[in-house]
Order: C-alpha cells, then structure tokens, then sequence
C-alpha cells in the first residue's frame, strides 16, 4: 500500500507542473490574445515574493486569517452545540427546526446589508457573516449525524443503566463525528469564499480588499497571487479536517 503512494505522488505533481509550464509558454510566447492581461507564472512568482517581503501579503493575510479563524471556530462551535439539543432532544428540535429552515436558505452574503446596517464597517462585521456560513451546515450535518445512530445501541445503554449523559458522550457523539467533520470540511472552504467576497464589497483590508486594489490598478499578477493564497487556504483547511477525522474515527470507523 505505502509503495503505491510513493509511486502515485509523482503522478499526482505532473500535471500540475505541466499546468505551469504550459501557462510560462502561452504568456511568454503571447499566443494569447489580450497578453497584457496573462502574465507568466515565473512574474506572479516574482510578485508573490515582493509582496511577501514588503509586508502587504502578510498584513492582509492575517487580517483575513483571523476574521475566519473567529468566525468560523465560534460558528462551528454554536452549530455543533445547537445540532446536539436539536439531534438528541425531539422537542428543541421541533421548536428550532421550523426557524432554522427559513433562516438556511439564505446565502450568507445574503446578510450582508443588514450587517453593516447593525455592526457598521468594522471587524464584526467578517466575522458576522463567517459565524454564519459555518454555522447552519455544521448544525444540519450535527442533527443528521445524531438521529442517523441506531436507535438499538441507545436502548442497549439505557438497558445496561448508563445514564442520558454517558450514552450521549460515548455512543451518540463518538458515532456522529463523521457527519459532523463533513459540515467542517465543507464550510471551512466556503469560509474563504465567503470572507474574500465580504472583504471586496465593504471591507478595507483583508485579501479580499487586496484583490479590488489590484483591479483597480489593473495588477493582474497581483490578483492571481491574491487567487493563489485563496486555493491554498481552502485547500489546507479542508485537508487539516480530513486528518482530524481521521486520526479521531479512524481506527473504529
């Protein structure tokens, strides 16, 4: 098995470097027209570095790092604890249930007006919206978790005398973990996508803020690095879940 890996990872990078290679060669060749506008991926590597050194990259990096970090922890958090009392209680999950199925549909850049109407242009602003994107699929893919648990391990536990409490810490939750990493996984790139669109409509910094100067100035080397971190951040959240579920369910799932 640890062969086929090894032997799959160089397959695994060619495509991609036949990718870059072949973009070095339209750009530099200008076979494409509008060129001015597709620059080489050795000048977006340039750019990357410049505006790695000076400090811009960073700075707008973190901010939007942080605004994710927070909303997206406290969101998942909220969707999770929400999803259990709805999952495990029939009457919670009769009361919210009706509520939480006209709030869902809603995009979340849907909540964008009122938001800045409530908060103003601020740091809660980001983090407003990312709570809320995180927090309804986590607490759907919670509920669904929960009630897909075979009613007959429940009744066992009850039978053998383990309390509400125990059979919701060791049966209940332990097998609802890989529904709930699936809402994590999936929301912590949509995270990204939303904090990006949030920062280019009412936010001055972030990576998303970045992305409009660049238009603006017409830098298209600075858009697709901006694109760049982007794809890499959600690639390394989504990859970040999947270990954790892993090395959590792993062994017993």
């Amino acid at each position: 098995m640890n062969n086929k890996l090894r032997e799959s990872k160089p397959w695994g990078i060619l495509p991609i470097l036949l990718f870059l290679g072949g973009w070095e060669i339209l750009a530099r060749l200008r076979l494409i027209p509008g060129h001015f506008f597709f620059p080489p991926f050795s000048t977006v590597i340039q750019e990357f570095y410049w505006l790695t050194t000076n400090g811009v990259l960073g700075n707008n990096f973190l901010s939007s790092l942080v605004r994710v970090l927070v909303g997206f922890s406290t969101g998942s958090l909220a969707g999770v604890a929400v999803g259990i009392m709805m999952g495990w209680n029939e009457t919670t999950n009769k009361a919210l249930h009706p509520i939480f199925s006209l709030l869902y549909p809603i995009p979340a850049l849907g909540w964008l007006p009122i938001l800045m109407l409530w908060f103003g242009i601020g740091e809660m602003l980001p983090i407003a919206i990312i709570f809320i994107c995180s927090f309804f699929p986590v607490l759907y893919n919670t509920v669904t978790g929960i009630k897909a648990v075979p009613k007959d391990l429940i009744k066992v536990a009850e039978t053998l005398g383990a309390s509400r409490i125990k059979i919701l810490k060791t049966i209940i939750l332990p097998l609802a973990l890989p529904n709930i990493f699936t809402g994590l996984r999936l929301e912590a790139g949509m995270a990204w996508r939303v904090i990006i669109a949030a920062e280019m409509v009412a936010i001055p910094t972030g990576i998303g803020a970045l992305l409009m100067r660049a238009e603006s100035l017409i830098r298209v080397d600075i858009i697709i690095v901006c694109l760049i971190v982007l794809s890499i951040m959600c690639l390394s959240f989504e990859k970040f879940f999947i270990y954790m579920e892993h090395r959590l369910t792993g062994k017993w799932r």
